[in-house]
C-alpha cells in the first residue's frame, strides 16, 4: 500500500486518549478502554510506560513543545463530539466517521446501541483499521461498515450507499481532525456529497483557523507550523469562526453551535482541576441539516 503522510496522523489523537486513560477517573478527559488496545505494540508500550505519573506528565509538557495548548484541543474536542453524539443518538438512525483512522467511537457507540457506523477513510487506513479489529476483536461488530475512500476524488455518497447507508438516514456525521488535511475542493466536495443528507441529520467537525495556514498567526507553535506547513504543505484548509456559519450554509447546513479554547477549557479542564491551556488554533463546531 502507498504510504500517505495524512494516513500515518491516526495514531496520535488515540496515544492521547489512551493516556489520559491513565489518569484517576476526576482528572480524565477522555474516557476509551479501547484506544490503547487499537494501538500497534510500540504505541501501546509507550502508552504503559505513561501509568507512571511523572512519565505522564513530561509526555503532556512534551506535547507543548510542538503547540502549545494542543494536547487539550485535542481531548477537549472528543469530549465535545462525543457530548453532542449522546444528546443526538435518540434523534439518529446511523453515525458516519469521516477520516475514521484509528478512532474507537464506532465500537464503544455498540455498547449502548445498535444503528450502523459506517468508518470512512483512505484504503490505508481503512486496511490498518480491519486488521486492528480483527486483531483486538476478533470478528468486527455486524454494525460497523468500513468505507475506503479518497476525500480528494471519490463521490462520499456513492461510496456510502455500496456499504448500506441510505439517504432516508437520519445521520450524525463526524469530521474530526481532517479538513485542515483537504483541500478546499476537498471539503467542498465532503459537503456537496453530505447535501443529500436527510433533514434533522447532524455535523460535528473541527477546523483549524485560517489564518495559521496563511502564516500570518502561527498561535506560538512554531515546531508544529514547520511540520505541517513548511516542510510538506500537509495542513491546506483552514476557517475563521465567522466565515463557518456561510460556509456550511452553502450546502443545506444551519450552524449550531461553536467551541473555542476558553470555552472547552471551562467546560471540560476546569472541572479537573488540571491546568492545561487550549490553543485558539482550533476550533469545533455542530451543525444541523436543514
Amino acid at each position: 500500500m502507498a504510504r500517505n503522510p495524512a494516513a500515518q496522523t491516526a495514531f496520535g489523537p488515540m496515544v492521547l486518549a489512551a493516556v489520559e486513560q491513565n489518569e484517576p477517573a476526576g482528572r480524565r478527559l477522555v474516557d476509551d478502554d479501547l484506544a490503547e488496545l487499537f494501538l500497534p505494540a510500540p504505541l501501546r508500550w509507550l502508552v504503559a510506560a505513561t501509568r507512571l505519573t511523572p512519565v505522564r506528565r513530561l509526555m503532556v509538557r512534551a506535547s507543548e513543545w510542538t503547540g502549545p495548548g494542543l494536547w487539550a484541543n485535542l481531548a477537549c474536542r472528543k469530549r465535545f463530539i462525543a457530548d453532542k453524539l449522546t444528546e443526538s443518538l435518540a434523534d439518529v438512525n446511523a453515525v458516519v466517521v469521516l477520516g475514521a483512522g484509528l478512532d474507537t467511537r464506532g465500537y464503544l457507540l455498540t455498547r449502548q446501541v445498535r444503528i450502523p457506523v459506517f468508518e470512512v477513510d483512505l484504503p490505508v487506513n481503512i486496511a490498518r483499521k480491519a486488521k486492528t479489529v480483527r486483531r483486538v476483536m476478533g470478528q468486527p461488530p455486524l454494525s460497523v461498515r468500513l468505507v475506503a475512500l479518497d476525500f480528494e476524488r471519490d463521490d462520499l455518497l456513492t461510496a456510502l450507499a455500496e456499504h448500506g447507508y441510505h439517504t432516508d438516514y437520519r445521520a450524525f456525521f463526524i469530521c474530526e481532525g481532517v479538513t485542515q488535511y483537504l483541500s478546499e475542493a476537498g471539503v467542498r466536495r465532503t459537503l456537496e456529497g453530505l447535501r443529500a443528507a436527510a433533514p434533522g441529520s447532524r455535523l460535528v467537525f473541527t477546523y483549524v483557523k485560517r489564518d495559521f495556514i496563511d502564516g500570518t498567526n502561527r498561535y506560538g507553535t512554531r515546531t508544529l507550523y514547520r511540520n505541517v506547513r513548511q516542510r510538506n504543505q500537509l495542513w491546506q484548509f483552514g476557517l475563521q469562526p465567522d466565515e463557518v456559519a456561510g460556509f456550511i450554509a452553502d450546502y443545506g447546513w444551519r450552524l449550531v453551535e461553536q467551541a473555542g479554547p476558553d470555552e472547552l477549557v471551562q467546560r471540560y479542564v476546569e472541572p479537573t482541576g488540571r491546568k492545561l491551556g487550549a490553543s485558539e488554533l482550533e476550533w469545533s463546531a455542530y451543525a444541523e441539516k436543514v
